[in-house]
């Protein structure tokens, strides 16, 4: 969060940040993926009172007209997708999903509410169905890995990491993971 201070210095983003970190931290200690409906309404608990009701407009889609808080936003849009049964490309249309909290964010938690049971499904989502799938993929796999450990990411995948956090310690990465888990959730 303290990164994100230094190029994002507002209140909607401060709490975008906080929220996802409260969901990442909460999802280490779980061992299944909560119901579709958590995630939503822990980034909305979280983000309201640290937001506020800050001033955002979209830049486009099919929801031009508002002009308010992103956590509100978010809520709005993502009940009305999820009442019409919208897929992630569908949903992730409409409001767009790009590098922008007004897209950004309902497009994650869309995804993890759609495909949160899911780690290889909500990657590709985050990946083949949004605009900014770089950012969107990074945050969607880093809560659907903070929640479904190593063991759900495609060994496929796996064998392309380097997984490094030196020249000569292929893999520690993931050792470390498992560390954190020891110490703070088991």
């Amino acid at each position: 969060m303290l990164a994100a201070l230094i190029t994002h210095n507002d209140p909607a983003s401060t709490a975008a940040c906080v929220s996802f970190v409260n969901i990442l931290w909460q999802v280490l200690g779980m061992d299944q993926a909560p119901e579709p409906e958590w995630w939503l309404e822990t980034y909305v608990q979280t983000a309201r009172d640290l937001e506020g009701l800050t001033m955002h407009e979209p830049r486009g889609g099919a929801f031009t007209g508002y002009r308010g808080s992103v956590w509100e936003f978010s809520e709005r849009v993502i009940c009305q997708a999820l009442d019409q049964d919208l897929s992630v490309l569908e949903a992730c249309q409409q409001w767009f999903s790009g590098a922008f909290l007004l897209e950004t964010v309902p497009s994650v938690l869309y995804i993890l509410m759609r495909h949160g049971h899911d780690f290889e499904e909500g990657v590709v989502r985050a990946v083949n169905d949004t605009k900014d799938n770089d950012t969107l993929a990074a945050i969607v796999g880093a809560v659907l890995g903070a929640l479904h450990g190593k063991k759900e990411i495609p060994q496929r995948w796996i064998d392309n990491l380097a997984g490094h956090t030196c020249d000569d310690d292929k893999g520690r990465v993931f050792e470390l993971v498992e560390e954190a888990r020891g110490v703070f959730w088991e």
